[in-house]
């Protein structure tokens, strides 16, 4: 079996300076200190780092988060089936690195026919992708007046943004949002290790928005290739009035074009058309609605990943699953 070293991958992921950052080395080295194993195959201009969850009775799950990388993904399938099936696999999870492309047919294209669509994703299926070409006032116009509003107010407040190694300050910060728009966050663990990981790598950093040297929101923002990405923010509950969280995603947006970044991701937003989503965003303020709102100012264009794909190894046991999923998300 075709498997590789940590620093096989980083060589092969050299000649793919635009992988999806879920796909380097330095991912699956986070991801393994929180519950699962990482495997990377290599069958020639193809690769995927798959990760195994460990389920009951000896059993796992497999994913490969928006990848594979390369091409020729047809030669490598074999060989992640005969990993799966040695890792007593239920099913493989595929969310490829794609975007739909409106024409009817991409989706059915990016696979083989034995995967077929899963009803769960792990991560959003719809985003809004920031150009972030061309000069800070050309990529200002694009935003919505407000936005462009929000951000010159904080900046009239006083608030200032700064690169921090503070992970006290920050995780204190996303426990606050927790409680208030009441959705789960990571252990301060994770977010540790994940900075710990990325930063000696210059693929991240932590800008903090403080008003008289108070810590009063954060973001954590990752960066490969010509794509920034937005995964985790927070702010404190005090002075929101004055739009900190603004100004900082202005700030990641510049941190980003300085390091050559051509689009910035802010990851995740309702999985629904975007006249849907413009007619209701200002009714509705569940799930991810909420992240709309804010998120949508930034003159970003939604875009939807060609969603998550799952290669089923053990039927029954798979069919158990579901249902175990369904009944956990709907009872969270």
């Amino acid at each position: 079996m075709p498997e590789i070293t940590h620093s096989a991958r980083e060589d092969y992921l050299s000649g793919y300076p635009n992988a999806h950052i879920l796909q380097t080395t330095a991912w699956g080295e986070l991801k393994s200190q929180f519950g699962w194993s990482v495997h990377r195959i290599t069958i020639g201009d193809s690769g995927a780092q798959i990760l195994f969850k460990r389920l009951p009775l000896g059993f796992s799950m497999a994913y490969i988060p928006r990848g594979p990388v390369g091409i020729g993904w047809d030669k490598l399938w074999p060989e992640v089936d005969a990993l799966c099936r040695k890792s007593k696999a239920i099913f493989l999870k595929v969310e490829p690195d794609l975007f739909e492309n409106g024409d009817g047919k991409s989706e059915a294209a990016v696979l083989p026919s034995f995967f077929k669509r899963s009803p769960h994703s792990i991560q959003p299926c719809r985003t809004l992708l920031v150009d972030i070409q061309g000069s800070e006032a050309e990529i200002l116009e694009k935003m919505k007046q407000k936005t462009r509003y929000n951000i010159r107010l904080a900046l009239k407040k006083g608030i200032v943004i700064r690169a921090t190694a503070d992970l006290e300050a920050f995780y204190q910060l996303m426990q606050t949002t927790s409680k208030r728009d009441r959705f789960g966050v990571h252990s301060s663990d994770y977010y540790q290790h994940a900075y710990e990981l990325f930063i000696p790598r210059s693929q991240c950093v932590i800008l903090q928005a403080e008003l008289e040297g108070q810590a009063i929101a954060a973001l954590m923002v990752f960066t490969r290739g010509e794509r920034a990405w937005y995964f985790y923010g927070a702010s404190s509950d005090m002075y929101r009035e004055f739009m900190p969280t603004y100004l900082l995603q202005w700030e990641a947006i510049r941190w980003a074009r300085v390091r050559g970044c051509r689009y910035y991701d802010l990851w995740g937003v309702p999985d629904y058309d975007e006249s849907y989503l413009e007619d209701n965003f200002t009714l509705r303020s569940d799930g991810l609605w909420g992240v709309y709102r804010f998120k949508r100012g930034f003159g970003g264009e939604l875009r939807r990943a060609v969603g998550s794909w799952d290669r089923v190894y053990k039927p029954l046991l798979y069919s158990i699953y579901l249902q175990w999923n369904r009944f956990t998300t709907s009872s969270g």
